[in-house]
């Protein structure tokens, strides 16, 4: 017998014994005779039926299984260890079970998933480790599903239907029987609800709970994008009608019982198109000379009171979404575009912190706690941006930006020049104390009327961004500082940002390199001011998003927690979310809680904030990823109509089946097939981070600049798929 066949046959005889304790151990106090777990594992062929028998004697008198009648086993005791962990199903069906303690992720084949799904909460029984080899074990039990609902597009059949989920590590249909389809027809695009998974039957149950529309449709592919996260699009008829009847009417009385900032000179710094305005600025010079700097928020708390059904609806979005044609809101409209929103000449409720500064940017006094506003000036970013650009003293009294004109205050713009000169002071200050600058290019797509992208743009922080920037981190700074130094310890929601993982660095350094540049591993201030360095030095040069976004990846994330450990990028002991509680969950908690203990309150309970802080958390990543899928599905509809258009691109990522290419001139990323290049065949080397001819050593690394068409675009899958043409010589 050759080598090979006996290895095949062994490999059989290990699947076949692997089966046997699956059937065995799944139900333990069960016997079963030969046939039975042959038809549960699958065998047919009299070859296997043979080895499987010979294998139950053999486990029996090795007393690995008993033989509890003539012909049928059962399963020893089960002193197994069993471990809990979350399901991360790859391209190709298999998966990798994340468990907690464990420095190796436990591999399942898709054989062994056992009807879980990605990110479903399973058990999972861990084989004894062989060496060499990785962790593999098998799914038992599935403890908690990820999700129950998912978008497809309805496959109709006579008297039934399936539909086809749209995500690729969904691997199966779900079956829909004749009276849970509804008025779906064949190609809708649909959410559809598993209901259950008979252990006879190759598909889930399942009823279609919406119609999306029909698939490539802009608000079809939109509304499916928020669906496959779970995100609404809309509030319940219940909560808006709870929103419209709230008293929003600013009232004397409850003037009375805050801080009185109307006559302050006040104004608020956003983008163009923002509709909802959640903090402002005010100035004022002191006697003494110094500044007082307030930051005024808006006073959301007042308005969403706990236990109520408009508070358990922000709670459960935990956080606005911003796709590239709307904003998906935490808040009703009344609330995050009205009564909340700091809008110029209208008295507003804010919570506020006030700072005294001098002209060095230190900080010589502070007040937290509920104020009343009367903002003078509405400006966005580019307004702003004109007078710290003009400062030299050519900013005439009636100026016309985008069209419209207006006077400039001499005040306004008095106060916004130093208010400039503060924030760089403090910004330079951050920096020396390590924190590091993500400046990265976001893209930006100009819409017509039907929302097809006609242009893509890059949105750019220019001063104007980093003066608020800076004194909302001040502001957040500050009040979590005030908390998180008070004595006894009291339970406070902190944002924090672990140290980057040190591998990931050292692989960032390896790439780096290639266009080099180089990391210092000195110490950790070192390695923070070298990493700024490096976003230094890439600024306006081809290989910029690509190792902004590499950079990024190599950090940890940044989470909610009651656990203050500090937030390494912004090198701070303390921080928190206290700036924005129209869109974020958490700056409710915080401005919650922060009034309590203003009040003498007592602590509060921790293990329940920090399961908010979690959910918080989840949501945050959940809403990113929309936005990220958002912008992708509009490259692709912008490169729809540049098929026949060749493209200068930067290799952005190189994968088994595929290069990432980046089109420099508009960040719109694709993918080059492995299969589709050219002249030899191509294999992936991860340690080279390319793909690599096997006859000519042909190399496409990450970092090279290419030539690329347009392929295909395929709007339903959000796929962009590119035609090589060549590497730039």
């Amino acid at each position: 017998m050759s080598k090979r066949n006996k290895k095949t046959r062994n490999h059989r005889k290990n699947e076949i014994t692997k089966g046997i304790f699956t059937v065995l151990e799944k139900e333990p106090k069960k016997s079963f005779n030969y046939k039975q777990i042959a038809a549960k594992i699958g065998i047919r062929d009299a070859n296997d039926r043979n080895v499987l028998i010979k294998r139950l004697v053999q486990l029996k008198e090795k007393k690995r299984i008993l033989e509890v009648d003539r012909g049928h086993y059962r399963a020893l005791q089960d002193t197994r260890t069993y471990h809990q962990g979350t399901v991360d199903i790859t391209g190709k069906g298999n998966a990798y079970i994340v468990v907690e303690g464990l420095d190796d992720d436990v591999f399942v084949p898709f054989n062994k998933l056992n009807r879980a799904f990605h990110k479903d909460k399973v058990e999972i029984y861990i084989y004894p480790r062989r060496r060499g080899k990785k962790l593999e074990g098998d799914i038992t039990k599935i403890i908690e599903r990820h999700k129950t609902t998912f978008v497809g597009v309805v496959d109709m059949q006579k008297t039934f239907a399936f539909v086809r989920p749209s995500d690729f590590r969904m691997y199966t249909d779900i079956f829909i029987p004749q009276d849970k389809i509804g008025d779906a027809e064949d190609g809708d695009k649909v959410i559809v609800e598993v209901s259950e998974w008979p252990n006879d039957v190759d598909s889930p149950y399942g009823r279609i709970l919406k119609i999306l529309g029909k698939p490539g449709e802009h608000h079809t592919e939109i509304h499916s994008i928020l669906a496959e996260y779970g995100l609404p699009y809309e509030f319940p008829y219940e909560v808006q009608h709870f929103a419209d009847a709230l008293d929003t009417e600013i009232k004397e009385e409850e003037i009375s019982k805050r801080r009185d900032m109307r006559n302050v000179l006040t104004f608020t710094i956003d983008p163009k198109d923002a509709k909802d305005f959640d903090d402002a600025l005010s100035f004022a010079v002191l006697e003494n000379g110094n500044y007082e700097i307030g930051i005024h928020i808006a006073d959301v708390s007042h308005y969403l009171k706990e236990n109520t059904i408009l508070d358990d609806e922000a709670y459960e979005r935990a956080t606005s979404v911003y796709l590239v044609d709307r904003v998906v809101p935490m808040l009703p409209e009344v609330l995050s575009n009205n009564a909340c929103s700091l809008r110029p000449n209208e008295e507003k409720y804010t919570f506020s912190a006030i700072f005294e500064l001098d002209d060095k940017a230190q900080l010589k006094n502070e007040w937290f706690g509920r104020t009343v506003i009367n903002s003078n000036e509405r400006f966005a970013y580019e307004e702003a941006q004109y007078i710290i650009s003009h400062k030299n003293g050519n900013i005439p009294e009636n100026v016309s930006i985008r069209g419209k004109a207006y006077t400039v205050s001499k005040d306004i713009v008095s106060a916004t020049l130093r208010m400039d000169a503060l924030a760089k002071t403090m910004r330079s200050k951050r920096m020396d104390q390590g924190a590091i600058s993500f400046d990265k290019v976001e893209v930006r797509f100009q819409l017509n009327e039907k929302n097809e992208p006609i242009s893509v743009y890059f949105k750019e922080s220019k001063d104007a961004n980093k003066l608020i920037e800076e004194f909302m981190l001040l502001a957040n700074r500050k009040v979590a500082e005030f908390i998180g130094k008070q004595k006894p310890k009291r339970t406070f929601v902190y944002r924090v940002h672990d140290d980057p993982d040190e591998d990931k660095l050292v692989a960032l350094n390896g790439i780096i390199s290639r266009f080099g540049h180089k990391l210092n591993f000195k110490d950790k201030k070192a390695i923070s001011t070298s990493l700024n360095q490096l976003l230094s030095d890439v600024k306006g040069k081809k290989e910029q998003n690509l190792v902004d976004t590499l950079a990024i990846r190599s950090m940890s994330k940044a989470v909610y927690t009651v656990d203050n450990i500090g937030h390494y990028g912004l090198a701070f002991d303390h921080y928190t979310h206290f700036t924005s509680p129209i869109r974020r969950y958490p700056d409710v908690m915080v401005h919650r809680l922060l009034q309590k203990y203003l009040d003498k309150g007592k602590s509060e309970k921790t293990e329940v904030y920090e399961e908010k802080c979690k959910h918080s958390s989840n949501m945050e990543a959940l809403a990113a990823n929309a936005e990220r899928d958002s912008i992708k599905y509009m490259q692709i509809k912008f490169m729809q109509d540049h098929q026949d258009q060749e493209f200068l691109g930067v290799i952005s990522g190189a994968t088994e089946w595929g290069i990432y290419v980046e089109i420099i001139e508009n960040k719109c990323e694709g993918m080059v097939r492995i299969r589709d290049i050219k002249g030899d065949y191509y294999i992936f080397d991860e340690r080279e981070y390319a793909v690599i001819g096997e006859r000519t050593k042909k190399k496409y690394q990450l970092g090279d600049e290419v030539y690329v068409r347009v392929k295909n675009t395929d709007l339903i899958k959000r796929h962009l798929d590119f035609s090589l043409i060549g590497k730039k010589e």
